[in-house]
C-alpha cells in the first residue's frame, strides 16, 4: 500500500521522443524528475496484492481565488454522483477568480442519460461544495 509517481524504466514503441522544437522541455519533464526511468506525470497507488490505480495528473493544479486545487480532487467528488460514470476536470482562465473550472467531459451511466442538465449541474455543484468548499463547485457541466 504506497501512492507515488507512475514512472516507467523501459522504452515501449508508442512512447513520445521528444516535444516538436523543444526537445530541452521534453527532457526536463520527462526524463530529469526521475533519472533512469521515464517520469509520466501521474500519480499511482499500489495495493498490497500489488494492483495500480491511477489518482490522477501530479501536475493539475487550478489556482481559484487564491486557493490551489487539484482537478484529481474535484473529479474524484464528481464521480460519486449517481448519474456519473466518469468526469475530467479542466481550468480556464477567469476575469475575477484568476482561474475557473468545468467538469468539461462528463460521460453518464447508461440508465442516466434523461437527465435533465440543469439539475446535474446543481446536483454536482451542491456535491462538490459539500465535500471540498464552495470555491471549488463547477461553473459549467458538458455532457458527452
Amino acid at each position: 500500500n504506497i501512492s507515488g509517481a507512475l514512472c516507467i524504466s523501459q522504452a515501449w514503441p508508442g512512447m513520445a521522443r521528444t516535444i516538436y522544437n523543444d526537445h530541452k522541455r521534453f527532457l526536463e519533464t520527462y526524463l530529469t524528475p526521475y533519472p533512469g526511468f521515464f517520469f509520466t506525470g501521474d500519480g499511482v497507488y499500489r495495493t498490497s496484492e500489488g494492483y495500480y490505480q491511477l489518482t490522477g495528473r501530479l501536475d493539475d493544479i487550478i489556482n481559484i481565488s487564491g486557493h490551489r486545487l487539484g482537478t484529481a480532487e474535484v473529479e474524484d467528488v464528481v464521480n460519486h454522483h449517481v448519474a456519473v460514470a466518469e468526469s475530467a476536470v479542466i481550468g480556464y482562465p477567469h476575469e475575477i477568480k484568476g482561474e475557473g473550472k468545468m467538469p468539461a467531459f462528463l460521460s453518464l451511466k447508461p440508465f442516466s442519460w434523461g437527465y435533465c442538465t440543469a439539475t446535474l449541474t446543481a446536483e454536482l455543484r451542491e456535491l462538490v461544495s459539500k465535500k471540498i468548499a464552495k470555491y471549488a463547485a463547477p461553473e459549467y457541466v458538458q455532457v458527452t
